[in-house]
């Protein structure tokens, strides 16, 4: 599989490096990054992807979370894929923030147009694994995920559909219950279609009823965050069906916390703590 390294740089004795390549999956060019720690140098070594949120792209994280120290420090990998596929010519794609690019919901489109490249559900547990797996000196058996807002929604559910394939999963102010929510409504109708019961396969509120997890997850959630307040993410909900099924669930209200990457930041040390634990 072709890949084009399109900038490096040394970060914590590692290298961050920024990729690009042609997707089969979304039918177009795909973008992610890779940090991989000075322990990479002489070993291979676990990986952990985080899912970013909406408008984000495959820098956010690594530029403003301060992981990389975290993961230097437990020999950890870490990736970040874009969050949309981009440039489609689909009419409409940029037309709203919380839709089509930087939209993608990790969820596989199933409605036209989208869905000829809006499949990050299968890119990010399928075909991206697989590249990573050809190219960098990874443990390919031992993975977890984590994310953030729409991200975090995208952790859970492949966490929860896929749990032979991720150690642990980890949010950071999870879309807990998507298809109770403004946004998860507006993409679900549009990637998958009016029927509501396909939309049950993407919500992490759903899903652990039905499937659970093995092993605890870890959601931290900011109190003054404003989408908490505007009922996008819903963490209650998803609390609750934890609770119906014994799901082990470490949920953290942070006083005084919003949805930025300040809050990110803060707690990521204890994210890479919680999946470095699993996979070592």
């Amino acid at each position: 599989m072709s890949l084009t390294l399109d900038s490096e740089y040394t970060s914590f004795g590692g290298k961050l490096g920024f990729y690009s390549h042609p997707s089969a999956t979304c039918n177009g060019k795909m973008r992610f990054s890779v940090y991989q720690p000075p322990q990479a140098k002489s070993q291979s070594l676990p990986i952990l992807y985080f899912l970013s949120g909406l408008t984000c792209t495959e820098e956010n994280f690594m530029v403003k979370a301060g992981a990389q120290k975290y993961a230097a420090e437990h020999g950890l990998i870490l990736v970040a894929p874009d969050t949309s596929p981009r440039n489609t010519g689909i009419k409409g794609e940029d037309d709203d923030y919380d839709f089509g690019t930087g939209a993608g919901f990790y969820v596989d489109a199933a409605e036209e147009p989208w869905s000829s490249h809006y499949k990050m559900y299968s890119y990010v547990v399928k075909e991206l694994p697989e590249l990573i797996a050809a190219n960098f000196p990874v443990q390919k058996e031992k993975q977890s995920i984590f994310g953030h807002s729409m991200g975090g929604h995208g952790a859970l559910i492949c966490a929860i559909r896929n749990p032979q394939k991720y150690k642990s999963v980890s949010a950071f102010a999870p879309i807990a219950a998507p298809i109770q929510c403004a946004w998860g409504e507006k993409c679900f109708s549009n990637y998958l279609g009016k029927s509501k019961q396909s939309w049950r396969d993407y919500d992490a509120s759903e899903l652990v009823k039905q499937f659970g997890f093995d092993g605890e997850i870890l959601i931290d959630q900011g109190t003054d965050d404003q989408f908490l307040q505007q009922q996008q993410l819903l963490p209650d909900i998803f609390e609750k069906a934890c609770k119906e099924v014994n799901q082990p669930l470490n949920i953290r209200y942070q006083q005084g916390y919003d949805h930025s990457y300040y809050f990110i930041s803060t707690f990521v040390e204890d994210h890479i703590i919680h999946h470095a634990k699993a996979l070592q």
